[in-house]
């Protein structure tokens, strides 16, 4: 089963993304915060990491910087999850690392249809070495 971890730090999002996830056959953790996910992802490597942009401390950006600076979390999926739909941020997202980047309010099947294709892109029984 394939591990999700969800970080936002509104608890309502958290619930509603965690219930998604578990519905469509992940497992999911969950992180109100930047250090924590970070310290989620070193201690219990993920398979793909939701992660909104706004978050106390420090921002989803640099959560997504420090994870692109390790080799081992180079290519691990991360999808942007953020109310800031302006495209200055969406750019910045993605030449940051980000795999994907989506907008609130979003629809819950395109969320778990672009997860379990990132998921699939980066099996390693379909990464090419």
């Amino acid at each position: 089963m394939a591990k999700v971890l969800v970080v936002d730090d509104e608890p309502n999002i958290v619930l509603s993304l965690e219930f998604l996830m578990q519905q469509a056959g992940f497992d999911v953790t969950t992180a109100l915060d930047g250090e924590s996910a970070l310290a989620l992802v070193n201690e219990n490597p993920p398979d793909l990491v939701l992660l909104d942009i706004s978050l106390p401390g420090i921002s989803g950006f640099e959560v997504l910087e420090q994870l692109r600076n390790q080799p081992s979390f180079k290519r691990l999926p991360i999808v942007m999850l953020t109310a800031h739909g302006r495209e200055v941020e969406r750019e910045k997202g993605l030449a940051l690392g980000a795999d994907d980047y989506i907008t609130k309010p979003f629809s819950t099947r395109q969320l778990v249809e672009k997860v379990q294709a990132l998921l699939n892109e980066s099996s390693p029984s379909s990464q090419e070495d």
